[in-house]
């Protein structure tokens, strides 16, 4: 079997479906993964990415990018980096008012167990998240 690592371009173009070419391109890789010709491999990043552009660009509401990268993320042709921390993290995008990165960091912090140094407030709004401010 194929392994291939998944750039955000080709999720976005198989959520969105807004390109004569690569959209019809992209859902063809996933049914593929779906068959198990390819393992596509999703990075944290990629799906950093991804929310950022269909947040901005595509104006689409954040539940709407949760639901549908999750569901990618259960595709059994899909392997997540970290899929616990990544599923964790687009929980805390839909529920608060947080940029993806802040909720990236408040679930890995969760997961390790550690605290996080920032001067970001937004991180407050997790109750399970200690920030620490540095002080000089």
């Amino acid at each position: 079997m194929k392994e291939l690592l998944l750039d955000a371009n080709v999720l976005v173009r198989f959520l969105v479906q807004d390109d004569p070419k690569q959209s019809p391109a992209a859902t063809a890789l996933f049914a593929a993964a779906e068959r198990r010709d390819f393992l596509l491999h999703l990075d944290s990043l990629a799906v950093a990415e991804a929310v950022s552009v269909l947040v901005g660009r595509y104006r689409r509401s954040r539940a709407e990018v949760v639901g549908a990268l999750l569901t990618v993320i259960r595709n059994a042709g899909v392997a997540t980096a970290e899929a616990d921390v990544v599923t964790a993290a687009l929980q805390r995008f839909a529920s608060a008012n947080v940029d993806f990165a802040d909720a990236w960091l408040a679930a890995r912090a969760t997961h390790l167990g550690h605290g996080v140094a920032s001067f970001d407030r937004d991180l407050d709004k997790f109750k399970d998240v200690k920030r620490f401010e540095p002080k000089g």
